[in-house]
């Protein structure tokens, strides 16, 4: 019998694989916050969190731009959200204050990892389901790395404030139980998927995100705590404005 010629290996270009690469830099930016935290380099920790995030928010539109979606780069890009945003942030805090609280502090960071593992299951679920229907207008609870950065908020105020430090540790644990129930809800929370911009404002949007990177580089912790806040108004602003009869969708 003639054997069947073999298919030729597929080739990709660095274009192609550079959306992975992005995702993978982003572990290795979640995975290393947590040997700086052990060290106790917690603003070394912190800023390599926000640098996952802005990673986290460029694979998928590289993806998208380079029209190299995959099935693999969407599996990764979820573990990536899980060990960035689900374990990273709860073991820095717990290096950073829950260590005296021990048993209590130790069932936060469960909590919160869970939660942030249970969002991300119920969005690819959504995702991959052809009945759901995806509103860009908003989420449906926060968001991965917007619960890393708000449950982070203690440890921003302390590098702020100095003299807020040491916070009861019960109370960040409980702090930190809430973010992950937030994650874990049903109410809409805000998406910047949906803005959209006029091209005479184009110019102010770019001044403003290089505000954004000045006051981040500048003013690190005054930055992050004011995000944060705007946020907390943002979501308090949804749920008071929220349809009672209908529940989005993500």
């Amino acid at each position: 019998m003639a054997e069947t010629p073999r298919k030729p290996p597929r080739q990709f270009s660095l274009l192609q694989i550079l959306p992975n690469l992005v995702t993978v830099g982003a572990i290795c930016a979640g995975l290393t916050a947590i040997r700086f935290a052990f060290q106790g380099n917690f603003e070394m920790s912190a800023a390599l969190i926000v640098l996952a995030a802005a990673l986290d928010g460029m694979d998928g539109r590289l993806a998208r731009l380079l029209k190299s979606e995959s099935e693999i780069g969407a599996e990764l890009d979820s573990l990536a959200d899980f060990v960035n945003f689900g374990v990273t942030p709860g073991l820095v805090m717990y290096l950073w204050a829950l260590q005296e609280a021990r048993s209590a502090g130790w069932i936060a960071v469960l909590i919160f990892a869970i939660c942030c593992v249970l969002r991300l299951a119920r969005f690819n679920v959504g995702n991959r389901s052809e009945a759901a229907k995806l509103d860009p207008a908003s989420f449906v609870g926060v968001p991965a790395p917007a619960g890393a950065m708000l449950v982070m908020l203690p440890l921003y105020l302390a590098f702020l404030l100095p003299a807020l430090h040491p916070m009861p540790e019960l109370v960040i644990a409980a702090y930190m139980v809430l973010i992950g129930l937030l994650m874990i809800s049903r109410m809409p929370t805000p998406s910047l998927k949906a803005a959209k911009f006029y091209a005479e404002q184009i110019k102010f949007v770019v001044i403003g995100f290089v505000a954004l990177v000045a006051a981040l580089l500048t003013y690190p912790w005054a930055t992050l705590v004011a995000l944060d806040i705007a946020y907390i108004v943002a979501l308090i602003w949804a749920w008071r404005t929220r349809e009672p009869t209908e529940e989005p969708q993500e």
